[in-house]
């Protein structure tokens, strides 16, 4: 199975104190896939202003950026279990849905085949 997260959007303070570009909040995604099967979780996760060092917006990375939504309460853990569950769920489904047992299912429609005829050339 493969997990991938990134951040599909930040939202910016242009000034805050002295500071310019000043993220507030991302938006984040879990993606999971295994073969035909996949799963996904996303929300939002915001930020106090930056107390101590400050990266400028232009040098942020995804993974600073993940970071701090995983410090500022995005279970990263949680969240990747949700997701493989998902997909778990695709692939051996824990409630179905089946035939209910007063319907009677109609029989199978027999078709024959189509005969394909072909002219024979003209001499």
């Amino acid at each position: 199975m493969t997990i991938l997260w990134i951040i599909e959007r930040l939202l910016v303070k242009p000034t805050e104190g002295s500071l310019t570009d000043v993220v507030i909040t991302a938006d984040w995604r879990c993606n999971g896939t295994q073969d035909q099967y996949s799963g996904t979780c996303y929300g939002s996760c915001s930020f106090q202003p930056p107390s101590g060092s400050f990266t400028p917006y232009e040098d942020l990375t995804q993974e600073q950026v993940l970071g701090w939504c995983y410090s500022n309460g995005v279970d990263q853990a949680a969240i990747e279990a949700n997701v493989t569950q998902q997909i778990e769920n695709q692939i051996d489904p824990p409630v179905v849905t089946l035939p209910l047992p007063w319907v009677p299912v109609p029989p199978p429609v027999l078709v024959a085949p189509i005969e394909t005829v072909v002219d024979a050339p003209s001499a």
